[in-house]
C-alpha cells in the first residue's frame, strides 16, 4: 500500500509495543508522510482529519522496526561462495544449508565443488569453524589435497583468519623466508597454510583476485542484504566498515532511494590503515550526502583480532592454552593517532574491540582526545566489547562512549570460550550487557554477520537466556530482561547511531518503522522469544510483507 502525501492511515494491531515509556502499549498508531501522527486507540487521529483504517495487522503485534547495529553488507552476497561452517545456516534465498561437523566433511565436499569451477578460478569457502573440531588444525595439507593447480582459500566464521592451499601461498609469495606477523609457520619453518588477521590476509586476497568487500558494492548485494534484513524484522541496519568511494556513495543513494528498499542504512567508513587526517575529511564529505535511508558520515576502526581464534588482545592471564596474546590491526600508536584526528573532526567512532587489552588501551585513547578536543555527545561505540568488566564499562559512562555488546558469541561459542580461550571465570562475565546496563552506559547487541545469522530477536534471546550449545546457562549473572533486550535492539541501538529522534520507538512525531511479529515478545516464555514469526516491515509507513 503506498501513501499519498496527505493520507493518514490508521494501522491496527493485537498489541502495539512502542518502547515509550509514556505510553507502553497501545492498539492503534496513525501515519502520515511517512511519520507517525498519533499512537492509541481507534479513534486516535481524528481529530487531524479524515482517516482510513488499515486492520489487515489486527491480529498481530506490533513494534519499533528492529535495528542491527554490527551488521556487514557481505552477510547476503557471501553466499555466491561455498558455505563451509559448523552450523546449519539459511541463505537469502531461504534455503537451508547443512553445517559441516568435521574437517574431513568440509574437504570431501569441497573437492566436489572444484571439480564444478572453471580452470585456474580460485575456489572460495567461507564460515569454517575450526574451534569445534578435535583433530588436526586446517592447514594446506588439507587443502592441497583439493587442488595444488588452483588456489584454494577458506575464510574462518570469524573472518579474522583463513585457510590457503600451497598454491595460494605460491601467489602470494609467502615461504619461509616470510617474516610478518600472522603468517604461521609449522615446525619445518613453511607456512602451515593459516593466516591470521588483516595484514597477512589482503595480500593474498588481492593476488588471487579475492575481494569480499569489493563483491558488496554491486546494487544486488545491497538489495540482497536488505531483504536479509527485512526477513527478520530489521528497518535500519549497519554496514560496519564500508570501503566507500564517491561512486560507491553514488551507487548506495540511488537503490536506497527505491520505494521498494526496505531498510535505512548507515555505513561506516572503514579507516585502518589510512590518513587519519584524510579519513575524517572524507567522512564529514560523505555525512553531507547522507539521506533518510542513507546515513554516512561515521568510521571503523579496527584493534585487535577474534577471542575464538586466539588473535584478539587480551589482558594476564591471557589465554588458557598458552596461546600467544593476539594481534593488532592498528597498533597502539595508530589508534592513539586515528581516535585523536576523528575526535577533532566531529566523526563518530565505531571500534572494534574483542579483548580487554584492546578496549583498554581504545578508552586511554579516547579520554586522551577528549581532553584535547571536548565534544559533549559523540557517542563513540565499542564494538564487540566482549570481555569488559565494570571498571571499563564505568569509565564508558564517564567519556559518554556507548557498547555494542555481541551477545550472540554465548550461544555459538559460549562453551568454547569456557573450555578453550579465556577459561570458565571469563567467560561467564562475557558480553557483559547487565554490568553495562547497571553502570549507566548506553548499550545494544547484535550478531556481527555473517559472522553470526542476522535476527535481533535471536540475539535479544542470547541476551536473556544466555544459554550455551550445551545448554547450560553462562553467566546467569549477566542476563538480562526481555524489556531491557527489546529496547537494546530499537531505541537503544537508534541512539548509539545518533537516530534516536527518529526511530526506536513508536511515539508521534518519529518515523513509521514498525516490525510486523506474530506475537508479543512480552508475553511468550523468555525462552520462545527467538521463535517469535516475523511476519514483516513497515518502513516509513510503507509495508513489505515477509
Amino acid at each position: 500500500m503506498r501513501q499519498n502525501a496527505d493520507q493518514i492511515t490508521v494501522f491496527k494491531a493485537r498489541t502495539i509495543l512502542t518502547m515509550d515509556p509514556n505510553r507502553p502499549e497501545a492498539t492503534h498508531v496513525a501515519v502520515k508522510n511517512g511519520h507517525i501522527l498519533a499512537v492509541g486507540g481507534a479513534d486516535c487521529a481524528d481529530q487531524w482529519g479524515t482517516v482510513t483504517h488499515d486492520e489487515r495487522f489486527a491480529d498481530q503485534v506490533l513494534m519499533p522496526g528492529l535495528i542491527e547495529g554490527h551488521a556487514h553488507m557481505m552477510a547476503g552476497i557471501i553466499w555466491n561462495f561455498f558455505y563451509a561452517g559448523f552450523h546449519d545456516r539459511m541463505d537469502p534465498k531461504g534455503k537451508w544449508w547443512k553445517g559441516k561437523p568435521d574437517l574431513a566433511t568440509v574437504v570431501a565436499d569441497l573437492k566436489d565443488i572444484e571439480k564444478t569451477l572453471p580452470e585456474g578460478a580460485p575456489l572460495v569457502g567461507w564460515g569454517l569453524d575450526p574451534i569445534f573440531f578435535t583433530g588436526e588444525r586446517l592447514s594446506k595439507k588439507h587443502l592441497d589435497a583439493i587442488s595444488t593447480t588452483r588456489p584454494v582459500v577458506i575464510m574462518y566464521a570469524n573472518f579474522h583468519l583463513m585457510g590457503v592451499n600451497s598454491k595460494a601461498l605460491e601467489m602470494v609469495g609467502y615461504d619461509r623466508h616470510t617474516n610478518a606477523e600472522g603468517v604461521v609457520k609449522g615446525a619445518d619453518g613453511t607456512p602451515t597454510g593459516e593466516l591470521q588477521e588483516m595484514a597477512a590476509m589482503f595480500p593474498l586476497m588481492r593476488r588471487c583476485g579475492i575481494d569480499f568487500r569489493q563483491m558488496t558494492k554491486t546494487e544486488d548485494a545491497i538489495r540482497t542484504y536488505a531483504e536479509v534484513c527485512r526477513r527478520t524484522g530489521v528497518t535500519t541496519a549497519t554496514d560496519l566498515y564500508a570501503q566507500l568511494e564517491d561512486e560507491d556513495v553514488a551507487r548506495l543513494l540511488k537503490v536506497t532511494s527505491e520505494k521498494s528498499f526496505p531498510i535505512r542504512l548507515v555505513p561506516a567508513l572503514g579507516v585502518a590503515g589510512t590518513n587519519p587526517a584524510e579519513s575524517a575529511e572524507l567522512a564529514l564529505r560523505y555525512k553531507a550526502k547522507s539521506t533518510e535511508r542513507l546515513r554516512l558520515g561515521s568510521v571503523k576502526l579496527m584493534t585487535d583480532g577474534s577471542i575464538q581464534g586466539w588473535t584478539a588482545r587480551v589482558k594476564w592471564p591471557g589465554y588458557v592454552g598458552g596461546q600467544p596474546n593476539g594481534i593488532w590491526n592498528m597498533s597502539p600508536e595508530e589508534i592513539h593517532a586515528m581516535v585523536d584526528a576523528m575526535q577533532a573532526a566531529g566523526v563518530q567512532m565505531n571500534i572494534h574491540t574483542n579483548g580487554d587489552e584492546a578496549s583498554a588501551v581504545t578508552l586511554e585513547a579516547i579520554a586522551r582526545a577528549a581532553r584535547r578536543h571536548p565534544w559533549r555527545d559523540a557517542r563513540h561505540i565499542l564494538q564487540h566489547a566482549q570481555m569488559m568488566g565494570v571498571d571499563q564499562f564505568e569509565r564508558c559512562r564517564d567519556l559518554g562512549v556507548c557498547v555494542n555488546i555481541f551477545s550472540n558469541h554465548i550461544w555459538y561459542y559460549g562453551d568454547q570460550h569456557a573450555a578453550l580461550t579465556i577459561g570458565d571465570d571469563r567467560a561467564q562475565r562475557m558480553d557483559a550487557l547487565r554490568s553495562a546496563l547497571d553502570s549507566g552506559v548506553h548499550a545494544t547487541i547484535h550478531s556481527d554477520a555473517p559472522v553470526t545469522p542476522l535476527n535481533p530477536l535471536f540475539t535479544a534471546w542470547c541476551a536473556v537466556n544466555r544459554q550455551t550449545m550445551s545448554g547450560r546457562t553462562l553467566g546467569d549473572a549477566q542476563r538480562v530482561s526481555v524489556m531491557e533486550a527489546l529496547h537494546a535492539i530499537t531505541l537503544g541501538a537508534a541512539y548509539t547511531m545518533h537516530m534516536d529522534s527518529e526511530i526506536g520507538s513508536i511515539e508521534t512525531g518519529k518515523r513509521a518503522d514498525f516490525a510486523v511479529l506474530g506475537d508479543n515478545p512480552l508475553a511468550v516464555d523468555p525462552t520462545a522469544l527467538k521463535d517469535i514469526p516475523v511476519l514483516g516491515t513497515i518502513l516509513g509507513g510503507e509495508v513489505h510483507l515477509a
